[in-house]
């Protein structure tokens, strides 16, 4: 009986017009797809194990940097007959003794750049070990953009907002940078470009 008097109240609500509201819709936009925009292939940095002579060079460099003997450091360098340390045509000692003053120890900034990773770059038919590896790419593969996220931060750190300038401009790797050849010839140690010098 209670079940036939339910049916009934619902009949009489229909016709009365009070069926039960539906909820309204909701209508929601949703925008296309933006179209996949490809990643950017990452520059590969290639370290290729020392050579003997390379690794031979990297010990007396670092001998000299515990006996903290910038004498020494100058001599060693003066030793090699094509060896780069300014763009001013100054001598290596005379150089490093004016950026002592000026507060870039030379002898510190080598220690930290053989502590950190390289990578070497075929030159002609020989190889080059540099550090930081980021000095051994060439300045399209060091535009930023191209680099990953934790390169692209170590870059910033290294060479600072004008270096980044520099590189967008085309410009090759800014920072402080070495070199060493695959036969153990110390090849540069530098901490500005050539248009620097210029400036």
């Amino acid at each position: 009986m209670r079940i036939i008097c339910g049916v009934c109240a619902s009949i009489a609500l229909a016709a009365c017009g009070g069926a039960p509201e539906q909820p309204p819709s909701v209508r929601m936009t949703i925008e296309a797809a933006p179209e996949q925009i490809p990643t950017p292939i990452e520059p590969t940095v290639v370290a290729h194990p020392l050579s003997e002579p390379a690794q031979s060079k990297v010990d007396g460099i670092r001998a000299i940097i515990q006996r903290n003997s910038l004498y020494r450091f100058s001599r060693l360098a003066d030793a090699e007959a094509s060896f780069v340390s300014n763009f001013a045509g100054e001598s290596n000692r005379a150089h490093w003794d004016l950026l002592r003053r000026t507060g870039f120890d030379p002898l510190a900034q080598i220690e930290i750049l053989l502590d950190g990773p390289y990578a070497t770059r075929t030159v002609g038919d020989e190889i080059w070990y540099v550090w930081p590896d980021l000095a051994a790419l060439d300045p399209a593969e060091l535009v930023p953009e191209r680099l990953s996220f934790s390169d692209r931060a170590r870059l910033l750190e290294l060479v600072g907002e004008t270096g980044i300038d520099r590189i967008r401009g085309g410009q090759g790797y800014p920072g402080v940078r070495t070199a060493i050849a695959e036969d153990g010839r110390w090849l540069y140690f530098v901490h500005e470009t050539e248009d620097e010098t210029e400036d």
